[in-house]
C-alpha cells in the first residue's frame, strides 16, 4: 500500500511537505502580481498624420488604403479606424486573445508597408508609426507650476526630458507617452499683410527655410585613396541646422538690387513653441502637462509601481522649486486595496475552516493535522503556479480562498475515518487503525482529486479571454487539490500515529454537546433516506421540481462578462456644441472642476481639453477629467461608491448649459474599452451618405434613451460640426496659369500647421513648422490676406480664386471593418445587467435599421456575447469529464449517472442565492458553478464508494445504501462546511474588489448549501435506483466486480 510507506516513515513524509512549501514561497516571491492576467486582446495601432486635411480626405486617402491592406492579417478579430479633422488617423486592430503582440506587429506593419504606395506625399512624409497599444494602463501623471512660474509647453518639454525617459527604462512599462505632447518647434508665424507687401508667398518662405536650414556632410580633406603620401586627414565641417530662434529670424528671404535684404524676421514672427496645441490639461483649474505609464504584458504592476515612485521621487529632487507632480489615475491603488481586502478574506477563511474542523473532531491533535495540510497546499501552489506562467492575481487568489476548504477536505476524509475505526475497535492501537482507514480510502481521495481536477480540465484548454480567465481559476485549484491530495496520502496518515491518542480527554462541553446533536441528527438522516427510497415518486417529482426551478432561475438571472467595481477614481466626459472652439471647451471644464470638487467623496481633479475619450480623437469641443475618490475606508455605504458618486455627479452637471457632461465608473478592466458601459458600432454596409448613417445613429440613441434598460446612450459621431466647403475657379485659375495643386498647398501652408524640416535642441530633434499668425486665420475673410503666385509672377489673393459654402460635415469619422460606421456608448440603467441592456439595443436596431445596415459589439460587449456562447459548453463539457473518469474509475457506465444527477442541486442552489441577491450571470458564476460541479461529485463518491464496499461485503442494496449514507453523513458534512466556512467571507466582504467577490462566493455558498441539505438525501435515492435498474436489466445480482 502506497501510504503505508509514509506511516512508517513521519520524518521523510515531513521532509517532503517542507520542501513542497520551501519551493512554493520561492515560487511566491518571483510571481508577478497584477489586477487580472493579461486577458484585453492585444491590439496594435496604426498612426499616421496629414496635416490640413479635414476626416472625410483621411478616411479615402490614408485610412482605406492602409485598411485595404491590413485587413485579414492572421488572428485579426477586428479594425477599427478614426480620423480627424486634425489632420490624425489612428487604425486600432484587435487580435485574438493569446496572440504575440510582438508578432502581430511585426505582419501589421508588412501589411502597411504594401499600402505606402497609395497613401499621399505629405502622409508618407509625415511617416506611419506602427505600435503595439498597451491596454494596462497604469498610471496618469500631471505635471504643474506651483504659482504658474512656467507654462504647459515647459511642462510637457521637462516632464519629456528629465521624467518620462526614465519611466522608459523602468523594466515592466510598455510606454510612457504625454497625451497631447506639446514637444518643442520652431513656429514660423507668417503675417500675410506684410508678405504681401513685400510680394512674397508662402511657398517663397518654405523654399528658403528648407535651403537655409539644412544638415549637410562636406566630406574629407585627404581621405584614401590619394595619388600622393597624405600626412593628414581632415574632416571638413559645415554649419549645419539652425540653432537659435534668432538664427532663423534672419534667415535670407531675398536680396535686392539695391542691396537690401529682405529677412525672415521682416514678414514673420519666430518663437519657440509647441508642434501641436490640440489639447489643454488643467489641475485643479492651473496649468498641466499630462503624462500616460503603461504596463508590457505580464509585468507586475505593483513592482512596476514601486519603481516608478521612486523614479519620480528621484526625479523630483531635482525639480524647479515650483514643480509638482500629481497622480491622477493610479490602478495599483485599486490593485492593493483589493488584493490587501482578498488577503484578509484569506485569513478569515482560514480561521473558519480551523474553527469548523475543531468542532467536529473534539481535540486539538486530531485538528492540528488537517490543518498542516493548508499552508503545504496553498503555499506550494505557488510553485505551481510560477511554472505555467501565471501571475498572483485577482483569480489565483481567489481560487485559493476556494481551496482552503478543499485542500482539508482529503486530510480530513483520513482523521475522520481513523478516529471512527479507533471508536468501532479498541483494540487496535492508532498506526493500525491508520493503516486500515488508508485502505479504505485511498481509492475516495484518489477519485475526488481526479473529479476536482478533470472538472476543471475543460475550463483549462479553453481558448480566448474567458479561457484566460478560466485557465487562471482551474489550473490553481488543480494544482492545489493535487498537493492536497498528495498529502493526504503521504503527510496526513504520517501524522496520524504521532498526534492521535487511543484515549483522548474527554471534549468540552460545548463540543460533547454538539457531538450529541450530531448522533441524533445522523439518526434522523438513515431515517429519511429509508423514507427517500420508500416514496420514491414523491421525490421524484420533488428532483424534477428543484431541476426545472433552477433552469427558470438561471434564465432569470441577468447575464454581463464582469461587475462593476469601484476603483476610487469617476471619469468624466464633456462635449460641446460641434464646433466650439478649444477655449470654450477649457471654460467649461473649468466650471466641470468647480463642481466636482465641491462634492464630498472626491479628492482632487484633473482634466484634458480637446480629447474625446469616447473615440480618443483630438476634438476642440470635447474633454476628459479624472476625479480621484476619497479611500474606500471613508466610503462604506453604497451611496458612497464610485457608481453611486457618477450618478450624482452626472445630475448635478446636467444643470451646466454649455455642454452635456457624463460621469462614468472605468472598465472592469483596462483595455477594453474607454469609458465604463459597453459600445457598439452601428455599420453601414451599402457604402451610403455618411449624413444617412448618422441619422440611423441618431435614431437609434433616440429610442434608447426611451428603455428603462438604459441610463445613458451617447453617440460618438456627429456630421453637423460647422465646416465650409472650398472649390476652385478652374477656369480663372488656369487663365492665370495657377495649378491647383499650388492653391492648396498654399492653403495647407498657412491655415494648416505645414512641417517644413527639422531643429536640435538639447540634443534632441524638433519639428520646424510653418502656419499664419493668430488675427490671420480667425475668420473665412481671412483667405483675401493670402496670396499665390501666377504664370506671370503677379500675386493673386487666393480669395479671388475659390468659392466658399458654408456647411455642415463630420469632424471624425470612424470605421470599423472597413465600413464607415457609428459609435454609441451604452450605460445600463441601475438594477439592469449589460445582456438586458445590450437585448434592449439589438430590439431597437431591428426596428430602426434597414437592409445594408447593422450594429457590432466591440470590447466588453463583444467579449460578453463570446462568453454567452461557451459559458454553457464549459460547464457541459467538465460534466462529461467528470462522467468519463467515474467510469473509469468504478469501470461502470451506470454509476457515474448517481454521482451526476445530484449537480442540478448546485445548480439550483447556486441560481437562488445569485437571484435573491439581484447578482448577475458573468464570468465568475460560470467559475462558481463549475467548482460546484466538482464538489458534487466529491460528496457522492464518498457515498457510493462505502456503499459499494458493503455491496462486495455482502449487504443487500438496501442495506448497503443506507448504511453507505450513514457512515459517511459526518465527512460529508464536515468537509462541506468547512467548504462553506472557508468561503462564506468571500460572499459577505466589503471594500475594493468586492462586487467580485459577492458574485463568486455567494455562487459556492448558496450552490454548497443545498448541496449538503438537500442533496444528500438524494444521493443515496440516486444510487439505489440506479443499482436496482442495473440488476434487473442484467437480471441477476449485483456484480460485485463492478
Amino acid at each position: 500500500m502506497f501510504s503505508r510507506f509514509f506511516i512508517d516513515r513521519p520524518i521523510f513524509s515531513t521532509v517532503i511537505a517542507v520542501i513542497i512549501t520551501f519551493a512554493g514561497v520561492i515560487g511566491l516571491y518571483n510571481l508577478p502580481v497584477q489586477e487580472y492576467p493579461s486577458v484585453a486582446p492585444p491590439q496594435i495601432s496604426v498612426e499616421a498624420s496629414y496635416p490640413g486635411a479635414d476626416a472625410e480626405t483621411l478616411a479615402k486617402t490614408v485610412a482605406r488604403p492602409l485598411e485595404d491592406s491590413i485587413n485579414g492579417v492572421e488572428n485579426m478579430l477586428y479594425m477599427s479606424s478614426t480620423t480627424s479633422s486634425s489632420g490624425t488617423v489612428n487604425i486600432a486592430v484587435t487580435f485574438a486573445t493569446g496572440t504575440d503582440p510582438s508578432q502581430a506587429s511585426v505582419d501589421v506593419n508588412n501589411r502597411v508597408q504594401v499600402a505606402l504606395a497609395k497613401l499621399p506625399e505629405e502622409a508618407r512624409r509625415m511617416g506611419i508609426s506602427v505600435h503595439e497599444q498597451s491596454p494596462s494602463m497604469l498610471r496618469v501623471i500631471g505635471f504643474t507650476s506651483n504659482g504658474a512660474v512656467h507654462n504647459e509647453i515647459w511642462l510637457n518639454n521637462y516632464a519629456i526630458n528629465h521624467v518620462i525617459d526614465e519611466i522608459k527604462r523602468i523594466k515592466g512599462v510598455g510606454n510612457a507617452m504625454m497625451f497631447g505632447s506639446k514637444e518643442y518647434a520652431i513656429r514660423v508665424w507668417l503675417q500675410p499683410d506684410k508678405m504681401a507687401a513685400f510680394n512674397l508667398s508662402p511657398t517663397d518662405i518654405s523654399k528658403a527655410l528648407q535651403t537655409q536650414n539644412i544638415q549637410m556632410g562636406a566630406g574629407q580633406i585627404g581621405a584614401e585613396p590619394t595619388a600622393i603620401k597624405q600626412t593628414f586627414t581632415y574632416t571638413v565641417t559645415t554649419p549645419g541646422r539652425l540653432k537659435t530662434v534668432d538664427d532663423f529670424n534672419n534667415i535670407l528671404i531675398r536680396t535686392d538690387p539695391d542691396g537690401s535684404s529682405l529677412l525672415l524676421k521682416d514678414v514673420a514672427r519666430v518663437e519657440l513653441g509647441a508642434e501641436n496645441y490640440m489639447l489643454k490639461g488643467t489641475y485643479n483649474k492651473h496649468d498641466m502637462a499630462v503624462a500616460g505609464v503603461f504596463l508590457s504584458p505580464g509585468a507586475n504592476s505593483l513592482e512596476v509601481s514601486a519603481q516608478l515612485d521612486k523614479v519620480l521621487l528621484k526625479a523630483s529632487e531635482k525639480f524647479p522649486k515650483d514643480l509638482r507632480y500629481h497622480n491622477l489615475f493610479d490602478t495599483t491603488k485599486f490593485v492593493k486595496t483589493s488584493i490587501h481586502e482578498v488577503l484578509l478574506t484569506l485569513v478569515e477563511a482560514i480561521i473558519m475552516v480551523i474553527l469548523i474542523i475543531y468542532i467536529f473532531l473534539g481535540n486539538w491533535r486530531a485538528t492540528l493535522i488537517p490543518v498542516l495540510a493548508i499552508p503545504v497546499s496553498i503555499i506550494g501552489t505557488f510553485v505551481g503556479l510560477y511554472l505555467v506562467g501565471f501571475s498572483i492575481n485577482l483569480l489565483t487568489l481567489f481560487a485559493l480562498i476556494l481551496s482552503i476548504g478543499l485542500v482539508v477536505d482529503d486530510a480530513i476524509v483520513v482523521i475522520e475515518n481513523v478516529e471512527r475505526i479507533l471508536r468501532s475497535n479498541d483494540k487496535l492501537s492508532v498506526r493500525e487503525a491508520t493503516v486500515i482507514a488508508m485502505k479504505e480510502i485511498s481509492g475516495p481521495i484518489i477519485a475526488i482529486v481526479l473529479v476536482l481536477s478533470a472538472v476543471f480540465i475543460p475550463a483549462s484548454l479553453s481558448g480566448g479571454f474567458s479561457g484566460v480567465m478560466y485557465q487562471q481559476f482551474a489550473m490553481t485549484i488543480m494544482i492545489s487539490v493535487a498537493i492536497s491530495g498528495f498529502i493526504a496520502l503521504t503527510l496526513t496518515p504520517a501524522l496520524c500515529p504521532v498526534f492521535l491518542r487511543k484515549e483522548e480527554s474527554e471534549p468540552i462541553l460545548p463540543i460533547r454537546l454538539f457531538n450529541q446533536f450530531f448522533e441524533r441528527s445522523t439518526l434522523r438522516f438513515s431515517n429519511g433516506v429509508r423514507n427517500m427510497i420508500r416514496y420514491i415518486t414523491l421525490n421524484l417529482f420533488i428532483f424534477a421540481t428543484l431541476v426545472a426551478t433552477g433552469m427558470w432561475m438561471t434564465q432569470k438571472i441577468p447575464t454581463s462578462l464582469l461587475p462593476e467595481e469601484d476603483k476610487g477614481i469617476v471619469l468624466l466626459m464633456s462635449y460641446l456644441m460641434p464646433g466650439s472652439s478649444l477655449e470654450r471647451t477649457i471654460e467649461v471644464q473649468n466650471q466641470v472642476s468647480e463642481t466636482v470638487m465641491s462634492h464630498q467623496q472626491i479628492e482632487g481633479i484633473g482634466s484634458i481639453s480637446g480629447l474625446d475619450m469616447g473615440t480618443f480623437a483630438f476634438q476642440t469641443d470635447a474633454g476628459i477629467a479624472f476625479a480621484n475618490l476619497k479611500d474606500w475606508s471613508y466610503r462604506p455605504d453604497e451611496t458612497e461608491s464610485a457608481k453611486a458618486v457618477a450618478g450624482q455627479l452626472t445630475e448635478q452637471l446636467q444643470q451646466n448649459k454649455e455642454a452635456m457632461i457624463i460621469a462614468v465608473n472605468p472598465p472592469p478592466i483596462d483595455g477594453m474599452s474607454n469609458t465604463g458601459g459597453f459600445e457598439l458600432y452601428v455599420e453601414d454596409r451599402t457604402g451610403g451618405d455618411i449624413q444617412k448613417l448618422n441619422d440611423y445613429v441618431n435614431e437609434i440613441v433616440a429610442e434608447a434613451l426611451k428603455r428603462p434598460e438604459l441610463s445613458m446612450a451617447t453617440p460618438m459621431m456627429n456630421t453637423e460640426v460647422p465646416q465650409y466647403h472650398i472649390t476652385i475657379d478652374k477656369e480663372k485659375a488656369k487663365a492665370l496659369g495657377i495649378d491647383e495643386s499650388d492653391i492648396y498647398e498654399t492653403l495647407g501652408m498657412t491655415f494648416g500647421s505645414n512641417y517644413i524640416n527639422d531643429y536640435n535642441l538639447f540634443g534632441r530633434v524638433y519639428h520646424v513648422n510653418m502656419q499664419l499668425e493668430h488675427g490671420f486665420r480667425d475668420e473665412i475673410d481671412d483667405y483675401s490676406d493670402v496670396y499665390v503666385r501666377s504664370l506671370q509672377g503677379n500675386m493673386v489673393p487666393i480669395s479671388s480664386l475659390i468659392h466658399v459654402e458654408r456647411i455642415v460635415g463630420p469632424n471624425v469619422i470612424q470605421r470599423f471593418n472597413m465600413f464607415n460606421a457609428g459609435l454609441i456608448s451604452v450605460q445600463p440603467a441601475p438594477k439592469y445587467s449589460s445582456s438586458e441592456a445590450m437585448s434592449a439595443i439589438e430590439d431597437i436596431a431591428a426596428q430602426v435599421l434597414p437592409s445594408g445596415y447593422t450594429i457590432e459589439w466591440t470590447g466588453t460587449a463583444y467579449q460578453e456575447k463570446l462568453l454567452q456562447k461557451k459559458g454553457n459548453y464549459t460547464f457541459i463539457y467538465a460534466v462529461i469529464f467528470i462522467f468519463l473518469i467515474l467510469a473509469a474509475l468504478y469501470e461502470s457506465w451506470s454509476i457515474p449517472f448517481a454521482v451526476l444527477m445530484t449537480v442540478p442541486f448546485a445548480l439550483f442552489g447556486a441560481a437562488l442565492g445569485v437571484y435573491l441577491r439581484g447578482l448577475e450571470n458573468d464570468i465568475y458564476f460560470q467559475i462558481g458553478l463549475i467548482t460546484l460541479v466538482g464538489l458534487t461529485a466529491k460528496n457522492a463518491i464518498l457515498v457510493v464508494e462505502f456503499a459499494q464496499q458493503k455491496l462486495r461485503e455482502g449487504y443487500s442494496l438496501y442495506d448497503s445504501t443506507i448504511e453507505g449514507a450513514t457512515i459517511r453523513l459526518r465527512p460529508i458534512i464536515m468537509t462541506s462546511l468547512a467548504f462553506i466556512g472557508g468561503t462564506i467571507p468571500l460572499a459577505i466582504s466589503t471594500g475594493a474588489g468586492s462586487n467580485s467577490r459577492h458574485i463568486i462566493g455567494t455562487t459556492v455558498v448558496s450552490g454548497m448549501t443545498v448541496l449538503t441539505l438537500i442533496a444528500i438525501f438524494f444521493i443515496p435515492l440516486f444510487y439505489y435506483l440506479i443499482m436496482k435498474f442495473k440488476m434487473k436489466l442484467s437480471q441477476k445480482k449485483v456484480d460485485y466486480e463492478d
